[in-house]
């Protein structure tokens, strides 16, 4: 086995460390998410942690790990017989993102229980990483229904795995440690909250500790071995200062005055809902235990709040992490000495016995990564066609949308737009499996075994089933799309401040796709040529920041546009051909610049309606006399026209039949 890099080797990153070790004295913290550029350490110190957390007793012979003291009734390898456990190291399981449902909550076998009446069960991740650490790399980019396995686990403690009526159950405690890089999307709301903390790391700029990371690594790669052997008395320092937090823990006290400071400060964030308050309450007390005190500061409080609240109050998806600490200031000083500053014996955050979390010395997260929205730049002045570039400007308020989907049924990766064969949803038949059986379709497996009893010599109540007999249930589901934006920026858009309205247009959408879990990309054309101003990506909060700095000027050259999206479809297709895409045109429809700007439009949006590319366009044409040249690109492309005030959820009602009638003719 590779000798894992010490964790006290890893260069600056105190944040990270800090939160990560705070963690492994209390887990009820509840694990920590760690966000920040690739390339900054993340996975490795998540990694070295294993070694220093304590042995785990558990019932020898148990695959579920079940502690000797407490052991779980409904252990599906139990009951265990009483007596003294076994001593094994701490677990750390690594979830990889492209993990199947049985390979994270356990596979049941349908045949045998059918057949047999037999519960056979290979236990999934959960079961592994119960009583230890699940670590989810690049958890933004793991599939909606892994997080939705996960979230129940993390909620109830427990896994249930069920196939047509027969159930397994078992416990399912785990550390949550989730590493990511905003620039390829953020997480869903409900996953973000079950993080205690999170922390933004980000590559030192110091040129000195710069050189000494390489040291470090090269020194590492060279003989391992011998590095660790280097750093193995910090280990053992750090090792044990965890146990001694971890035993002086319950006798950290919480005052009232501290409590109200923690409430004071999640109001006046506004967060939402209450565990905000419980993770800071927890991550308080730990910081103390860590610190090697029995009572919580307003030190502890601050920096409770600086780990805990950033990523819980984030008020739309663009919103960026972080706190306002002049705020933060002002809230702990005017409810400093409020309450009762004699603390109740034993009014740890969970009662006696059960101490609250070391939080991180964590400073203030940052304002990077995800942008907010849309509002730099000044707001653009009238400007004729082929006018000169003008400086950004602010998109308009977005609003709700009504929903675009992709005719048919394809079979891209789950989400929420279109219609899609996938493994959950509503069962719409039932087919043969491929491979190991899922989702078992009862009625047509009966269906299947029926005719053949006599020739197997039932006798008994119960069906004789072969494999030959099982039937797969076929679902349809939702998918995730590529939506494609194709956005005119010219002077002629730039006329009468339209391109606000436009930007809020496209920021309205974006949102939707961040809801609907889609990627997202972004060309932009203008002057005398088109540009990829993002390639598709699964975070909308970039393409959010690029539509902040779009500027605006020149002639309209709507070919190099569509062109420019045509190829960046026949990229997309070789690396994702299952994705579908979903094209979204905004222009006033207007043509200029080279010979025969009009025709060669035409051209071009007629690739698109061959190959039976869905799209829209947004016709942004606006004023008295209006030219329909929008309605006539639609037609080329094949695709539906609506206006910008028809985009709106309220006024489009029908816009996605006609998209699949247009699409169908």
């Amino acid at each position: 086995m590779t000798t894992p890099f010490p964790f006290t080797a890893v260069v600056g990153q105190d944040d990270l460390r800090l939160a990560l070790l705070l963690n492994a004295v209390s887990p009820a913290v509840g694990g920590v998410l760690v966000r920040g550029e690739k390339g900054t350490a993340k996975s490795t110190a998540v990694r070295a942690l294993t070694a220093l957390l304590p042995e785990v007793a558990v019932v020898p012979g148990c695959r579920f790990s079940c502690d000797p003291a407490a052991v779980d009734p409904e252990c599906p390898d139990g009951p265990h017989p009483a007596g003294g456990g076994t001593g094994r190291p701490a677990r750390m399981v690594e979830l990889p993102v492209g993990a199947s449902e049985d390979r994270l909550v356990g596979a049941l076998d349908i045949e045998r229980a059918l057949a047999e009446g037999v519960k056979a069960f290979e236990p999934g991740l959960l079961a592994q990483a119960h009583r230890g650490i699940l670590y989810v790399d690049e958890v933004n980019l793991l599939h909606d229904h892994l997080v939705d396995l996960l979230l129940d686990a993390a909620a109830m403690g427990a896994s249930y795995v069920e196939r047509e009526g027969v159930s397994v159950r078992h416990a399912a405690r785990f550390l949550l440690v989730g590493t990511m890089n905003p620039e390829e999307g953020e997480l869903r709301p409900q996953l973000l909250d079950r993080f205690g903390l999170t922390v933004e790391v980000a590559a030192s700029r110091e040129p000195d500790q710069r050189v000494e990371v390489v040291r470090r690594r090269l020194a590492y790669d060279d003989d391992p071995d011998a590095f660790a052997a280097r750093w193995a008395a910090e280990e053992a320092a750090v090792r044990q200062r965890i146990a001694a937090a971890r035993k002086l823990l319950p006798q950290v006290r919480l005052g009232d005055a501290a409590l109200r400071q923690i409430a004071a400060t999640c109001a006046a964030f506004e967060v939402d809902g209450m565990r905000a308050d419980i993770v800071m309450a927890r991550t308080a007390t730990a910081l103390a235990a860590w610190a090697g005190r029995t009572e919580v500061l307003a030190e502890d409080v601050r920096q409770a709040a600086l780990l805990a609240l950033p990523h819980r109050r984030r008020r739309n998806p663009f919103d960026a992490p972080g706190l306002d600490e002049d705020k933060l200031d002002e809230t702990l000083e005017q409810y400093a000495g409020e309450g009762d500053d004699d603390p109740d014996p034993g009014s740890g955050p969970d009662g006696p016995g059960d101490g609250g979390q070391p939080a991180p010395d964590g400073g203030p997260q940052g304002d990077g990564g995800a942008a907010a929205r849309p509002e730099a730049g000044e707001d653009g002045q009238p400007q004729a066609s082929g006018g000169t570039e003008q400086s950004p400007v602010r998109a308009a308020e977005p609003f709700r949308t009504r929903a675009l989907s992709v005719p048919g049924i394809g079979e891209g990766v789950a989400g929420r737009r279109s219609r899609a064969r996938t493994e959950h949803g509503r069962t719409t038949g039932a087919r043969r499996p491929r491979g190991a059986l899922t989702r078992l379709h009862l009625a047509a497996t009966v269906q299947a075994a029926a005719p053949h009893q006599r020739a197997r010599g039932r006798s008994g109540p119960g069906l004789v089933i072969r494999r030959d007999d099982l039937r797969q249930a076929a679902r349809e589901g939702r998918e995730g799309n590529l939506v494609l934006f194709v956005v005119d920026a010219s002077g002629s858009m730039a006329a009468r401040q339209r391109m606000s309205a436009v930007k809020g247009a496209v920021l309205s959408l974006l949102l939707d796709a961040y809801q609907r879990r889609d990627k997202v990309g972004l060309v932009t054309f203008r002057g005398s040529a088109a540009e990829v101003a993002l390639p598709p990506t699964s975070s909308v909060e970039a393409a959010a920041a690029r539509l902040e700095s779009l500027p605006t000027g020149g002639r309209t050259p709507l070919a190099a546009g569509l062109l420019k999206a045509h190829e960046v479809l026949r990229v997309e297709r070789l690396r994702d051909p299952a994705r579908r895409p979903l094209v979204v045109v905004v222009t006033d429809g207007r043509a200029t610049g080279g010979p025969e700007p009009v025709a060669l439009a035409g051209r071009a949006a007629r690739l698109f309606a061959a190959e039976q590319v869905a799209s829209v366009v947004v016709d942004c044409e606006s004023g008295p006399v209006r030219l329909g040249l929008a309605g006539q690109l639609a037609g080329e492309l094949g695709a539906t026209a609506v206006t910008l005030d028809g985009l709106r959820a309220d006024a489009i009602a029908g816009l996605v039949k006609d998209v699949q009638g247009r699409r169908a003719a």
